[in-house]
């Protein structure tokens, strides 16, 4: 079983997706219009060029998404964030001002108990993200 994150986008899934795909070192693997699916011919033009789904990978890893539509609305996302786990600090570092970049810093990157480096943002296309550098006292878990 593989668990993927799937966004929703207020119009800016292609810019975000190209945005993570430079930053995170990606590649954007689809990017799908609402006027490039059947069943949509009766959008109006002014959603026609939405993005209805997009996929970057990330290493092992894909992040999906899709732009919202009238009849579906954009809702910012809450309680929720899309983690990353980056091997050293000064990474942490950079990923971090990147994605804060016009956006809102939620707490700044910097040492915890648990981390070399720690940080959450919103970045500007709405999307929260924590970014995580763990030390060796604490290394993620994972599932044999």
């Amino acid at each position: 079983m593989k668990l993927n994150t799937y966004l929703n986008f207020d119009g800016n899934c292609k810019a975000a997706f190209e945005t993570y795909a430079q930053l995170l070192g990606g590649k954007v693997i689809a990017m799908m219009s609402y006027a490039d699916s059947p069943g949509c011919e009766g959008m109006s033009p002014n959603d026609t060029g939405l993005i209805m789904h997009g996929c970057v990978q990330l290493g092992d890893d894909v992040l999906m998404g899709t732009d919202s539509t009238p009849d579906y609305p954009y809702q910012p996302i809450r309680c929720a964030y899309v983690t990353l786990n980056v091997d050293e600090p000064a990474e942490a570092d950079r990923i971090f001002a990147a994605l804060a970049e016009g956006g809102k810093v939620e707490m700044p990157i910097q040492e915890t108990f648990w981390a070399k480096r720690y940080g959450i943002t919103v970045d500007r296309f709405g999307v929260p993200w924590m970014v995580n550098c763990v030390s060796e006292a604490c290394p993620p878990q994972t599932v044999s």
